[in-house]
């Protein structure tokens, strides 16, 4: 069986999870508790020597990365395809998924702390810029894959709903919103969203750990 090695909070095991679970896939789950700086651990760092997760294990086989643990499903557990036949619409899933890693994924740490550090002209801008494109990239059917889930209805669907929740709005993406409305109503996203009360202690906890990155960065930056 699968060992699914992740974290309930982390949107990027969110992924992997919401893919197993609209795959059917059998799973053994192994929390891995980042209060408690587990994967800093010997144990996992021997599955991962960059301490990130998700990790999956098959069969003896690792793989680390979550967009490579993706690829992977689809490779060994085909049905239901998530991937589409045609190669112009898998090119335009995949850039859909580098887009919202890129674009989006990389400002969360912003928009989690904008309690504390107010959102830049900059960061909004670019956030207006990765919205605006996967509005703009929603099927008539929709999906980003128009009438059928794929890999980018996942990668977008753990992290436009986390954003949401965080505070940025999709009344100026009509077609992402409803999009998100769609999803979120699917029975893996219902399965693997977090209750407010984990979802506030998470948030709390990543905004403790940006502080102290934030912090040792000014003390590196006063020793220079």
């Amino acid at each position: 069986m699968l060992t699914f090695y992740y974290h309930p909070l982390s949107p990027i095991s969110r992924r992997v999870w919401l893919a197993l679970l609209e795959k059917e896939i059998p799973f053994q789950p192994v929390i891995v508790d980042l209060s408690k700086r587990e994967q800093f651990q010997t144990d996992f760092l021997t599955l991962n020597p960059f301490h990130h997760i998700p990790v999956i294990v098959e069969n003896g086989f690792r793989v680390i990365e979550s967009i490579a643990i993706l690829d992977y499903l689809e490779d060994q557990h085909p049905h239901p395809p998530l991937v589409p036949a045609c190669h112009r619409e898998r090119t335009t899933m995949r850039m859909i998924q580098m887009v919202t890693v890129n674009e989006l994924v990389s400002k969360l740490s912003k928009v989690i702390n904008q309690d504390h550090v107010p959102l830049t002209a900059d960061v909004k801008q670019q956030l207006n810029a990765a919205l605006t494109f996967l509005n703009s990239h929603v099927g008539k059917g929709g999906y980003f894959g128009d009438t059928h889930l794929n890999l980018a209805d996942i990668v977008v669907g753990a992290t436009v709903p986390l954003f949401c929740r965080l505070g940025i709005g999709l009344t100026d993406y009509p077609a992402l919103n409803q999009w998100n409305n769609h999803i979120t109503a699917r029975l893996a996203w219902q399965a693997t969203n977090p209750s407010d009360v984990d979802f506030e202690a998470w948030k709390q906890l990543l905004q403790r750990w940006i502080r102290i990155a934030m912090k040792r960065q000014k003390r590196q930056h006063q020793n220079n």
